[in-house]
């Protein structure tokens, strides 16, 4: 049984710790579970996202209570607090392009050493980074994205840690739940082993270690 309540969450949070957490600008995002986190306030986390949200929402409540020491996400935008802190050097921010930081995470979800892409070539995105050439182009090498624990939230999960999403809120998830050693889902809805179409699951339960439910 992979069902827990969200207070199993707590062997597994420490200072210092690497944490990936799904979501779209809050939407598709485990808010119960990063609550959790801001409960016990733990802190100099690396997080790693496509975005913090906004004050009070999503990954947003971490940088709003100070927990974050580096953001790994692909824009800041929608939240000035975390443009404060960074401008302030309260935090370190890396900002990677969308489609870059959703393919380094693929990378360490499947075990490949990192990724050549062209995006960045020339800019502030190169610096620092090894350039390979292929065929007479260049690419950047990027290397994989691996966290400790992975915070995501699926719609629909059978008791087993099948995972089904709908629309939008699938973004992130799927990918980041294949790159932490740990994984936590959030569920909206959670069924009994054998009530979900096989042909709609996105995430198998091999890949789920705990389910919480939702609010």
């Amino acid at each position: 049984m992979k069902v827990t309540q969200v207070s199993s969450l707590d062997q597994y949070l420490k200072d210092d710790m690497t944490i990936m957490v799904g979501g779209f600008l809050g939407v598709g995002t485990p808010e119960k579970l990063i609550s959790r986190i801001v409960k016990k306030g733990y802190k100099n986390i690396t997080l790693i996202c496509n975005d913090t949200a906004f004050i009070g929402k999503g990954a947003g409540k971490l940088i709003e209570h100070h927990l974050v020491k580096k953001a790994i996400v692909s824009h800041i935008g929608t939240n000035p607090e975390t443009g404060r802190q960074m401008i302030s050097n309260e935090i370190e921010v890396n900002l990677v392009p969308q489609g870059t930081l959703a393919e380094k995470v693929r990378a360490g979800g499947v075990g490949l050493g990192g990724i050549l892409t062209a995006t960045g070539i020339g800019t502030e995105v190169q610096k620092g980074k090894t350039v390979v050439e292929v065929e007479g182009k260049e690419y950047i090498l990027e290397a994989p994205l691996r966290a400790d624990l992975a915070l995501i939230f699926a719609s629909v999960a059978d008791e087993k840690g099948n995972l089904i999403y709908y629309g939008s809120t699938r973004n992130f998830n799927p990918i980041m739940a294949m790159a932490a050693d740990t994984v936590f889902v959030e569920a909206k809805e959670i069924v009994p082993v054998g009530a979900l179409n096989p042909s709609e699951i996105v995430t198998p339960h091999i890949l789920v270690d705990y389910i919480v439910k939702g609010e």
